[in-house]
Formats: C-alpha cells, sequence, structure tokens
C-alpha cells in the first residue's frame, strides 16, 4: 500500500525543477493550440522544435515519438498530449508507452482490472 506523501514508482513529479527543464518542449506543445502552427510543425519537425530551443534529448525524443523520454525530459502529460495528437496517439496509446506494453496488453489490462 501507497502511503500519502510517498512517491508512486515510476512516476515522475512535474514540480518546479521539472518545469524549467521543460520550459521550452512545454511552450512548443501549448503552440499547438493553433492549426497553423500544427500545420507548420508536420512540415518540419525539426525547424520547429529548434525554434523552442529544445535540447538534443528533447528533439529525439519527439522525433522517436518516444513519450516516456519527454517525461523524463520535463514534459507535461497535459502540454505533451497537443504534441501526441498531432502524431495520432491516444490515450491507450500513451499508457502503453507508459507501461512497456503493447497497446493491445494494456487495453487488456484495462479491462480485467475494472473488472
Amino acid at each position: 500500500m501507497i502511503m500519502a506523501n510517498q512517491p508512486i514508482p515510476g512516476t515522475i513529479i512535474f514540480d518546479g525543477r521539472e518545469a524549467v527543464k521543460g520550459y521550452g518542449l512545454n511552450k512548443m506543445c501549448l503552440s499547438f493550440n493553433s492549426a497553423a502552427n500544427r500545420n507548420q510543425f508536420k512540415k518540419n519537425e525539426a525547424a520547429y522544435c529548434r525554434n523552442f530551443d529544445l535540447t538534443e534529448p528533447q528533439l529525439k525524443a519527439v522525433i522517436d515519438r518516444d513519450v516516456v523520454a519527454l517525461l523524463e525530459l520535463g514534459g507535461n502529460i497535459y502540454y505533451l498530449a497537443k504534441l501526441f495528437g498531432i502524431f495520432g496517439l491516444n490515450v491507450q496509446d500513451i499508457g502503453a508507452q507508459q507501461t512497456g506494453l503493447t497497446v493491445d496488453a494494456f487495453r487488456t489490462r484495462l479491462l480485467t482490472e475494472r473488472s
């Protein structure tokens, strides 16, 4: 049993340090509220990312569609959802990456844990 105020294994607490680390990444993701910006990103992902001073590891994680790495590199899941939407990823795709399961295995796990 996990007690209050104890970290949950495998989670990243998004605190001030993470916010600073992921500032450019999260700012970029927020820019995707604009369709014009989403289109610009699709034309040249790397160039668009460089406009927001992403680090090389952040850029690689964007190109690789690596959800876990983006979270570890300061990404906030609520902002990252805007980026993942461009890639056509849904919540189950993201959950599968976070748990290391295939999407089908993740869906099965959701159904069996709910029962």
